[in-house]
């Protein structure tokens, strides 16, 4: 062996050493039903080992386009081109509420506007050295005739087709959130969200925060098994 590859050697090892030893961040892009104390991002946060950073951005109103809008997207742009003490930064995105039809400065059209911007996410979470993983919102609890309505499906569906074409990860909490509540009921369904004057169907509180973090727990290690080992429970 040349001794400049014999020197070079130690310096190698030494460097993947320290990359295998730096924690992982996982950084929470999303609406009210994601952020702290309406949604499931804090009770998912929880559920990381301690030695992995996790941040819930999500912040209340806010669709695919106004997060962007309001500068919220560059707050997470920054913290990414800041990332040299992570191993690997995850961003988890999911937007859809806000995103319907008649909430002004806020709506986007699912057909084009939307899936643009979640393509505009991902890709510039890519080019900054993240791992975007894309979420499909979670369903509303109001049920008709027994069923529960599922007024967030073109969303969902337009998410799944971008994970699809740009091969990044999905959780397809639209999904997994309906089945879980059509098995529940109505009646068992209320219970997940807030108490008093906040009730409605579509925000959470700490009971509806524990099930759907444990959902999405469970299918981050499925969907994205690097993050396993740092997932403690799940349902």
């Amino acid at each position: 062996m040349p001794r400049s590859l014999a020197c070079l050697l130690p310096l190698l090892f030494a460097a993947h050493a320290h990359a295998a030893a730096l924690p992982d961040r996982v950084i929470l892009v999303g609406d009210s039903t994601m952020a702290s104390t309406t949604g499931y991002g804090d009770a998912l946060c929880a559920r990381f080992t301690p030695d992995t950073a996790c941040l819930n951005l999500a912040r209340g109103g806010r669709s695919s386009a106004s997060f962007r809008a309001e500068g919220r997207w560059d707050e997470v742009q920054q913290l990414l081109r800041d990332g040299g003490a992570f191993r690997k930064t995850y961003v988890l995105i999911q937007f859809g509420h806000n995103d319907q039809p008649g909430k002004p400065g806020r709506s986007t059209d699912y057909v084009n506007e939307f899936p643009a911007n979640m393509t505009r996410y991902l890709e510039e979470a890519r080019a900054l050295g993240a791992e975007p993983v894309l979420v499909t919102p979670l369903s509303r609890r109001s049920f008709k005739d027994g069923y529960v309505r599922n007024d967030l499906a073109p969303w969902a569906a337009t998410v799944r087709r971008i994970a699809q074409t740009t091969r990044t990860p999905l959780v397809d909490l639209n999904a997994l959130s309906l089945n879980a509540v059509q098995a529940m009921g109505q009646e068992e369904a209320n219970k997940l969200a807030r108490t008093g004057s906040n009730f409605d169907y579509t925000h959470l509180g700490p009971l509806g925060a524990e099930r759907f973090s444990g959902i999405m727990a469970q299918e981050l290690k499925r969907r994205v098994p690097a993050l396993a080992p740092a997932l403690r429970g799940g349902r």
